[in-house]
């Protein structure tokens, strides 16, 4: 239906899906355009589906912003019982204006590992959100969560009563340890060198507490990827990265890797694999792909042109990288290799792994500025302190580049 309204002041032109509900919103109308989907679309479609005025508001606050410039949201503290993070409190500037825009808070839901649903508990997730909240569902957010995207504060606690009757638990915001996501790991991968899920599992529940009642200097975030494809992109965005790594050589189907270099040819086993290795370790001989294992960095290209044949070595286990986060106070950085490898395969390795995870985050806590990310505190005071400060020894692998300066000065 075309029709003409007043709106903000301003006579528009809406093309609204369905019925009157809907306000004209001409410059969000812009944003259906194109080839590629458009959140507004959703939002319009999920407004008419529901009638709900939230997201009518929602609609012209943001249509008025586009037109002004300018944000209209602030935040504040909206809280379930007995726990300070969770829902991101977002309130309206001009509520006089918008009054149906009032309030629109997130619930942050944790995810399981390697992001497993059933039907049912997706159902029922729905269900209870689009019974006290505006039926927004965000899959999933920077961090790995389920966001439910639009509530009223007095309608908070008893959604989430509700929701964690059922199984699911708030994740993190605020100054606290956020909620992980891990990889689908063992449970589909062949490349896992370890058990993302159970170790994503056991690391939450040891820092749950810390989730649920901010008490850090700023975030904190786990990822955990079962190899060095890094599938949940931790290097670059987690502040502590857990990446699945092996120790000896990358195994070889000597058999199955003459079928392969058969069946495809040796100008692109040249071409796809041995010139397009980072460190030039691959080579020819005698018509089979030779790897010189020593001076591999683990980059995977070989194993993922190559899967039948090739696969990571038999002594498995994980690398930590920390200090990965986007653009904050000294811009956007890839996490620093800590531990090159740490065996994870009883519980005892879980243990020293939450054991060393805690003495980081500590000595961070205790290091830090306000607001201040781990990597950050790290670049500030240098890597050399850090690891005086937790106790571990320095590694060829940490040496990002040869130093510049020739002169020397030992420390005895």
């Amino acid at each position: 239906m075309v029709q003409i309204k007043k709106n903000i002041g301003v006579e528009t032109k809406s093309t609204s899906c369905g019925g009157t509900f809907l306000h004209p919103t001409p410059m969000l109308d812009e944003l259906e355009k194109g080839p590629w989907p458009s959140f507004i679309v959703g939002i319009k479609e999920l407004a008419e589906r529901t009638r709900k005025p939230m997201l009518r508001g929602v609609l012209d606050q943001l249509e008025y912003s586009y037109q002004t410039k300018t944000g209209y949201w602030e935040g504040g503290l909206v809280t379930a019982y007995g726990y300070g993070s969770g829902v991101i409190s977002r309130r309206s500037k001009i509520a006089d204006k918008f009054p149906e825009a009032h309030e629109f808070h997130t619930l942050r839901v944790q995810p399981a590992p390697g992001l497993h649903y059933n039907t049912t508990m997706l159902r029922d997730l729905c269900d209870t959100w689009e019974k006290h909240g505006s039926g927004l569902i965000a899959l999933h957010g920077q961090t790995g969560d389920i966001m439910l995207q639009g509530i009223e504060e007095a309608k908070v606690q008893e959604c989430f009563d509700e929701i964690n009757q059922a199984g699911w638990d708030l994740g993190g915001a605020g100054p606290a340890m956020r909620t992980s996501v891990s990889c689908v790991g063992p449970a589909r991968c062949e490349h896992a060198c370890y058990d993302t899920l159970q170790l994503h599992y056991k690391v939450m529940q040891h820092f749950a507490g810390d989730v649920h009642r901010p008490q850090y200097s700023y975030k904190f975030k786990f990822k955990f990827s079962g190899c060095p494809n890094d599938c949940t992109n931790a290097i670059f965005r987690s502040d502590l990265a857990v990446i699945g790594m092996w120790r000896d050589a990358i195994a070889m189907d000597t058999e199955a890797m003459q079928g392969w270099i058969q069946k495809n040819g040796v100008d692109f086993l040249v071409n796809t694999v041995i010139n397009r290795c980072p460190t030039r370790v691959i080579s020819l001989a005698e018509g089979m792909m030779v790897i010189d294992n020593a001076n591999c960095v683990r980059c995977m290209h070989c194993i993922n042109v190559i899967t039948e044949a090739l696969s990571p070595g038999r002594e498995r286990g994980l690398a930590i990288l920390l200090g990965g986060k986007n653009t904050l106070k000294v811009g956007a950085m890839g996490g620093t290799m800590i531990v090159p490898f740490f065996k994870m395969e009883t519980d005892e390795d879980i243990a020293a792994f939450i054991r060393l995870s805690e003495t980081m985050i500590e000595w961070w806590n205790d290091n830090s500025f306000d607001h201040e990310r781990i990597g950050e505190t790290i670049e500030r005071v240098g890597l050399k302190q850090f690891l005086d400060g937790v106790g571990l020894d320095a590694s060829i692998d940490m040496v990002s580049r040869p130093r510049s300066n020739p002169y020397y000065k030992s420390e005895s």
